[in-house]
């Protein structure tokens, strides 16, 4: 089954709370954390997802666009976050495996995420430990990018992977998903799907959920 995490990036941050609720029937909440420095911009942080765990049940999906992030997994964690995905780029090889390995010493789900520019085999040295691989479909750091296709057969290279390596872990994307890219991304393998402005720059989030699933 797919499942649809709705980005808050896109929401009001002026009434975060009204916001939540506004996607209620989806299936996860997808939270960007941007440290401007591995992206230029800035964007949330820890007490956002302190404030998001008290007013929604829904699945903490965080994605850390931070370098070095084994520096906040605890505090991460004990925000309430469910999972927490971090990039290949943002460190070196020894503090991406000491990140997920403090996700398991709090026991909280582990992803990884690829850049554009990195090739699907990056996911290799990782991929038997983790619960989801995430492709950015665009360039992380801003919100209302075009979807790059691009990207779709290293979606499809990694499904291979995860088929044969890992057949529980999830293959999320993120970037310029709508009702149209959303079938490219799930024929290429994809089963969670993030979408920003598809969703909360729609007058009704709720059908466009629905739209997203193909419904």
């Amino acid at each position: 089954m797919i499942k649809i995490a709705p980005s808050i990036l896109s929401a009001n941050f002026a009434d975060l709370g009204r916001e939540v609720q506004r996607v209620s029937s989806a299936d996860w909440l997808h939270v960007d954390v941007m440290d401007g420095m591995f992206v230029s911009n800035i964007s949330i942080g820890v007490p956002v997802v302190k404030s998001l765990r008290k007013v929604t049940d829904l699945f903490l999906d965080v994605h850390l666009m931070i370098e070095k992030p084994v520096r906040y997994i605890d505090a991460f964690a004990d925000a309430g976050a469910d999972l927490l995905s971090v990039h290949l780029e943002a460190d070196m090889p020894p503090g991406i495996r000491a990140a997920l390995d403090a996700m398991d010493r709090r026991g909280i789900k582990k992803g990884i995420v690829l850049r554009p520019i990195t090739a699907a085999e990056a996911v290799l040295p990782y991929i038997k430990d983790v619960d989801l691989i995430l492709v950015m479909t665009v360039e992380p750091g801003f919100g209302g990018q075009k979807f790059m296709a691009d990207q779709l057969p290293k979606i499809a290279a990694i499904r291979k992977y995860i088929e044969e390596y890992n057949p529980s872990c999830h293959l999320e994307v993120d970037g310029g998903v709508d009702p149209v890219t959303a079938r490219q991304v799930v024929e290429a393998g994809a089963d969670v799907l993030v979408a920003g402005s598809a969703v909360y720059g729609a007058a009704d989030a709720e059908a466009a959920i629905r739209a997203l699933r193909g419904e």
